[in-house]
């Protein structure tokens, strides 16, 4: 009985190194959680139970069980490391079952799958065609396809005009002393090809202002000769362009040089104002762009898949998502930093980032292993005592058994 109850103690001490080893072994590993070796004593009783004090039978393994406290965070400023920060694990899809890490080192395929080390696919919510995001899980896939054109439809400009400023002869593009202020900018067509806009103002009167709009050199005023009326108010706000309080004029129907489809374009001016001040434009925009091709892509805190194009627009190609569950420690480990879904570990909850209980998503920053190398050389200290001291209660029954047979000679 001697040799049998040491021989459990040898095994269970064994079996701790090993996870001690196992620990060492992956403390530069990222996403790595430590194991951790419980125990539990045996004791041999007949089927009705003793009455009288008995002695144990030694020692057994009683779980194995992975520590999935928060590592450190490594930061690397590469956008496809990902770190989660709190609660949560990446989920994969390994050729159709669902596999969950908490490892960020993610890379692409060539068709533009996000993947980890071994190629399975990250997961997420997809975007519909009107390109926002659609709480559908799918594989996360960055799309190199160029971004189309969009043609301009508007035009908004905020300037002042200055009441100090004469009234003019009759107007004349090619006369800069026909018209007392100019701003431009550049609008696209359905090709996305640029030509330049202009709005030239022409003082008419005290709070009356003409203005004349010109694209690639070709007049596009709804009445080129008078333009478009402008009247402002005492306050030198707009009152009405055209009788229209909106402050809102829109261009004659005009055919682009490159051969794009027609365009008409509306110009809101209700910002501009008429104040004793100098000319000057705080702003003009237009909602136009040309065709884009992705240049590089980031992912916000909230998961979301940024592509950046070349005509500088941003274009969301996904969202990140999440997943917890309510038994993490019952998660089965399959390897390469993976597990997955027991009838242990609960059903699980899948959301964006830093929604319920879920966490923070990280770019540019991995999760370091939570093994700490000073407190498993210390268990390996005690392990390694607790084998020396089962080999020797080994080496002791043996000397009393030799003892035993020596009796009887």
């Amino acid at each position: 009985m001697t040799f049998q109850t040491a021989l459990t103690g040898l095994n269970a001490a064994s079996t701790q190194l090993e996870a001690i080893s196992n620990n060492i072994a992956n403390n530069a590993t990222s996403g790595f959680k430590r194991s951790r070796v419980e125990f539990a004593d045996v004791f041999a009783t007949s089927s009705f139970g003793g009455g009288s004090p008995s002695v144990g039978a030694g020692v057994q393994v009683a779980n194995v069980r992975q520590e999935f406290a928060q590592g450190d965070m490594q930061f690397t400023n590469r956008n496809l490391d990902l770190a989660v920060e709190g609660l949560g694990m990446f989920r994969l899809n390994d050729n159709g079952s669902s596999v969950y890490t908490r490892s960020g080192t993610f890379g692409m395929d060539r068709e533009g799958f996000i993947t980890d080390t071994a190629g399975n696919k990250l997961t997420g919510f997809g975007v519909s065609e009107l390109g926002a995001i659609q709480p559908i899980t799918t594989d996360l896939q960055v799309d190199f396809t160029d971004l189309p054109p969009k043609p301009t439809t508007s035009i908004s400009v905020a300037a002042n005009l200055d009441i100090n400023d004469g009234i003019l002869p009759p107007f004349d593009v090619s006369d800069p002393g026909t018209f007392n202020f100019s701003t431009s900018t550049t609008v696209f067509d359905s090709l996305g090809a640029g030509e330049v806009a202009n709005v030239y103002f022409r003082r008419d009167a005290p709070n009356a202002w003409s203005a004349f709009t010109y694209i690639a050199g070709q007049s596009v005023s709804a009445d080129p000769l008078v333009g478009d009326q402008v009247n402002f108010s005492a306050d030198g706000s707009i009152q009405d362009v055209n009788g229209d309080p909106a402050g809102i004029f829109q261009t004659s129907t005009f055919n682009p040089a490159s051969g794009g489809e027609p365009m008409q374009i509306d110009i809101d001016i209700s910002e501009i104002s008429q104040f004793d001040n100098s000319f000057g434009v705080n702003k003009i925009s237009q909602d136009g762009s040309s065709a884009g091709r992705l240049e590089d892509f980031d992912i916000d805190p909230s998961g979301i898949i940024f592509g950046r194009f070349s005509n500088g627009q941003a274009n969301m190609m996904g969202q990140i998502t999440l997943t917890n569950f309510p038994n993490i420690e019952g998660l089965r480990q399959i390897g390469a930093n993976s597990w997955t879904e027991t009838f242990s570990s609960g059903e699980p909850a899948t959301g964006e980032p830093n929604s319920a209980s879920l966490g923070g998503l990280l770019a540019g920053a991995l999760e370091g292993s939570n093994v700490d190398i000073t407190e498993e050389l210390v268990s390996m200290i005690s392990s390694q005592q607790s084998f020396q001291a089962n080999a020797q209660v080994i080496s002791t029954g043996d000397t009393l058994t030799q003892t035993v047979i020596n009796i009887r000679r």
